[in-house]
């Protein structure tokens, strides 16, 4: 291109259109179209008029018709030579191949000539063809810069109307997690398996693989990356894969404030609030947000539940190969899962060693380490732990726990998210249900009626602690509700008369003729015989099978659970301070029927076997009571909860609880308690019976546990109390069948490999031998009817025929010193002056001062007085108080006394 400038006025349209300027010598050397420069300016020093002279004049017809022609200056009106009379042309209006437009674009082409002369510059060529469809520079700069302006003011816009929202239900729905005292498992409740974990419990291993496999920038790069969002958009549309291009942020923001729709609305918020919870929170906070978020595939949401859903274990003990895989499942968590679908483990296994090439690639992870590591393939997908089997039961006797002792209520418990450590063990759990099985369910047949109504729960409790270390509720919570371990609602039986002798010994009680209670003291042991000393109405129980023992020691009247004893001792403690001592060895107060009267003894009161267990640790731990726990730690969101500190306060003397303890060993060394002898090890216990054989109890402990079973009647269907008569194959059900032999074996798998220990026993003083004074029952009896010690006939005694030593005919109560024969010399209280010693003189019936110790002749009772004689201060007298009716009515046979067990 030549570097002279091209004259004013002068167009490449005019070139082609002139002829050759042969007989014109301009100095200049003309240039074609190809040769002008629209950016170099026309020289200034030419004149209108000297640029006119250099265009040709040649007619219409000579010139090209898409080259409109440059009119003379003085043709051009006035008010277009100003600089608003430069009017752009409308192209639309021209017709190149029309000769009127021609001459119709004369006008505006000359006038667009002499305004290009007076501005100094040459006029711009008319845009033609596919040209006119392209934008200028101009337009294009302007509407970028418009769209850049709409663009922040949206994002300005945006920004400060969109909050962050409060997270959505969803997000926050967690189960309460369940465990043994190791750890281990027992249940979740909740509709949303997932439990939060704190950044600080998840290994930074398992961090940096899941940052490998989603977000390999996210501590340094900001919370959107719009680059990887078109890079997603653009693979998307291109059939590489849908993908989705968000930061850790984006999704962390989309699983806890949003939701998984896909939708323009959504992606837009989530932008806003990504980029404000990028400034508002740390990226620790936010990747502990997604990791517990995120849907891990398996119905588990967080890691926490993925890593039990998938090996079993907690998060904390995931290992690299480990936490890869789950870090890789968050791309596809059911496709990768080559548990449901082995399939596809050639993808999944793909995909964890690419996790593994970025953590190696962002030097997480040393090449040698990244080689040793193998695919570690998932266990096998099982059932939620939910509420199925002994987790629901244990599940609803831990709500009560912490309800009852002020730890947590049930509205606070339903939130959620609570990590709650039991002190159950999980050894002892196995063993107690697996006796359960051996001794009863795998008894059970469906053919017999009575199998169907069988029920059975039991506890299992550390005497020194307190801890309860195994619980069996029932067969299956989701079959069946109640919890038979906790329900208060079937009798004790006469697992409760422990309690009354313990109490016995703890007042320093005496019988009814002065005699120290101990192991030895001598009861009469008569089927139905009435209580005597008691102001309320007759109480007159009857034995197991109506048998009479006649003279029996306590310890033997144990071992057989002679209820005609127990009723008496009952009376001669006081009801109100058996009542006392119950509640100090662990039953609540609240206990339903635990009334101060002299059923008291054979166990109307309906405590359940968690109750029971808890008293009989107390005998088990020297007579020191420590409360029952349940629960050992709690936690929520990585947060403890405080719970009680644990107790341990005197219940009893120790005296007391070990000369029980040293009774109850009778029970099962040679008593109705044997069948626990099958757990190898010094045992003390006790059986028991409900009214109507519509429960049976055993009750025992070891130096190192108290376990208590009891087997239960219910009809399934209206659930109403049945009879275990037929049940398993017995046509009775006692305490020292299936209970007992449960107890035996559980007891005996629970201590195993542990040292075998003799109890330790400090007895109270004078436990190891009769009293003075009273005769042993093995001496032959004097034959005499009024001699207290010789054996009656029961049948004839309930008539009134034969009220033995007390009297008791029929109508006065049984109150001493008021039947019609009282058959023993009175004491100065009302009470038979006890053989071999003397009495006051001048008192009928006593002896005179001197008079040996042997026993001497009986005279004749005196009438009886008008009034009964007033009580001893050793026994103060009881108020009338109503006595549970048995069966029979007051004063008959009370069927909850029965039967020794």
């Amino acid at each position: 291109m030549s570097d002279e400038p091209q004259q004013q006025g002068w167009t490449p349209q005019d070139a082609t259109a002139a002829d050759p300027p042969d007989d014109r010598d301009t100095g200049k050397e003309d240039k074609g179209p190809q040769d002008a420069d629209p950016d170099v300016p026309e020289p200034e020093d030419k004149s209108p008029e000297e640029s006119a002279d250099l265009v040709p004049d040649d007619g219409p017809e000579d010139k090209d018709p898409e080259a409109p022609d440059l009119m003379e200056p003085e043709t051009l009106a006035p008010d277009d030579n100003g600089p608003d009379g430069n009017r752009p042309d409308d192209p639309e209006d021209e017709d190149p191949d029309d000769p009127e437009d021609e001459v119709k674009a004369e006008e505006p082409a000359a006038a667009h000539a002499e305004h290009a002369q007076k501005k100094g510059r040459k006029a711009r060529p008319k845009r033609t063809g596919w040209r006119r469809a392209v934008p200028t520079w101009r337009v294009t700069v302007g509407t970028l810069l418009v769209a850049s302006l709409l663009v922040i003011g949206g994002l300005i816009t945006g920004y400060m109307l969109v909050d962050i929202p409060p997270a959505n239900a969803a997000a926050t729905k967690q189960t309460n997690v369940y465990l043994y005292a190791d750890g281990t498992h027992i249940a979740r409740d909740g509709d949303v398996n997932r439990e939060n974990v704190s950044l600080d419990e998840i290994p930074l291993a398992v961090q940096q693989a899941v940052l490998a496999a989603e977000d390999r920038d996210f501590y340094n790069a900001p919370a959107i990356d719009p680059l990887a969002m078109m890079r997603a958009a653009w693979n998307t549309v291109t059939g590489k894969g849908k993908q989705s291009g968000s930061t850790i942020t984006q999704q962390y923001v989309k699983n806890y404030y949003l939701g998984q729709e896909q939708t323009v609305t959504r992606k837009v918020k989530e932008f806003f609030i990504a980029v404000k919870l990028g400034r508002n929170q740390s990226k620790g906070e936010i990747l502990e947000g997604y990791l517990n978020t995120s849907y891990f595939g398996r119905n588990a949401y967080g890691i926490q539940a993925a890593a039990h859903a998938y090996y079993g274990k907690d998060v904390q003990d995931l290992d690299i190969a480990q936490g890869a895989y789950l870090a890789s499942l968050l791309n596809a968590p059911n496709a990768y899962d080559i548990a449901t679908h082995p399939e596809n483990a050639k993808a999944a296994v793909r995909r964890w060693n690419y996790v593994l090439g970025g953590m190696v690639k962002e030097k997480w992870l040393s090449s040698e380490s990244r080689t040793a590591l193998d695919f570690p393939t998932p266990r096998a997908a099982k059932p939620v732990s939910g509420l199925s089997g002994q987790g629901g039961y244990i599940v609803q006797a831990v709500k009560e726990y912490l309800e009852q002792n002020g730890i947590l209520d049930e509205k606070t418990l339903a939130t959620g998210g609570h990590r709650i450590t039991t002190t159950l063990q999980r050894h002892k759990q196995d063993a107690l249900v697996a006796a359960v099985d051996d001794r009863v369910t795998s008894k059970l047949d469906s053919e017999r009626e009575a199998d169907r109504e069988v029920r059975v729960g039991g506890a299992s409790i550390e005497p020194d602690t307190g801890k309860v270390v195994a619980m069996y509720g029932g067969i299956d919570y989701t079959k069946q509700f109640v919890n038979n371990a906790t329900r208060r609602d079937y009798q004790v039986g006469s697992t409760f008369k422990p309690f009354v002798f313990a109490s016995a010994v703890e007042n320093h009680a005496t019988t009814q003729d002065n005699y120290a209670i101990n192991p030895h003291t001598i009861y009469v042991g008569d089927s139905r015989r009435p209580v005597q000393g008691w102001n309320g109405p007759r109480y007159a129980p009857e034995n197991e099978d109506n048998r009479s023992y006649g003279p029996i020691p306590v310890r033997e009247a144990t071992d057989n659970s002679v209820n005609a004893v127990y009723a008496q001792m009952a009376v001669d403690v006081g009801p109100s301070r058996v009542k006392r001592t119950a509640i100090d060895l662990g039953l609540p107060r609240n206990t339903p029927d635990l009334s101060p009267s002299p059923s008291i003894a054979l166990g109307p009161a309906t405590a359940s076997v968690l109750d029971m267990a808890g008293a009989y640790a107390t005998l088990a731990n020297h007579g020191r009571h420590a409360k029952t726990m349940l629960v050992e730690k709690i936690s929520k969101n990585g947060t403890d909860i405080p719970l009680p500190e644990p107790t341990a306060e005197r219940a009893i003397s120790r005296e007391a609880a070990d000369t029980t303890t040293a009774v109850l060993r009778g029970v099962v060394d040679g008593g109705t308690g044997s069948a626990a002898q099958a757990a190898g090890r010094p045992a003390a216990g006790k059986t028991g019976t409900a009214e109507e054989d519509r429960a049976a109890w055993f009750a025992g402990y070891t130096p190192e546990l108290a376990t208590v079973i009891a087997v239960m009647g219910q009809n399934p269907t209206t659930g109403a109390q049945t009879s275990l008569y037929g049940a398993l194959g017995l046509s009775r059900m006692n305490g020292g069948s299936a209970p007992a032999e449960i107890w035996g074996l559980y007891t005996g798998t629970a201590l195993d490999g542990t040292e075998v220990r003799d109890f330790e026993l400090r007895l109270a003083p004078g436990a190891d031998k009769p009293p003075p004074g009273q005769r042993d029952p093995r001496e032959m009896e004097s034959g005499d009817p009024r001699d207290p010690r010789r054996p009656r006939d029961p049948d004839r005694q309930v008539g009134g025929e034969d009220g033995g030593p007390y009297g008791g005919g029929r109508g006065n109560g049984g109150r001493p010193g008021t039947g019609p024969v009282t058959g023993a010399p009175a004491g100065p209280s009302g009470r038979p002056a006890p053989p071999g010693v003397p009495t006051v003189p001048g008192t009928p019936g006593t002896r005179a001062p001197g008079t040996p110790g042997a026993p001497v002749g009986i005279p004749p009772a005196p009438p009886p007085p008008a009034q009964p004689a007033p009580p001893t201060p050793a026994q103060p007298a009881q108020p009338a108080q109503p006595v549970p009716a048995g069966p029979s009515g007051p004063g008959g046979h009370n069927g909850t006394t029965g039967r020794p067990q």
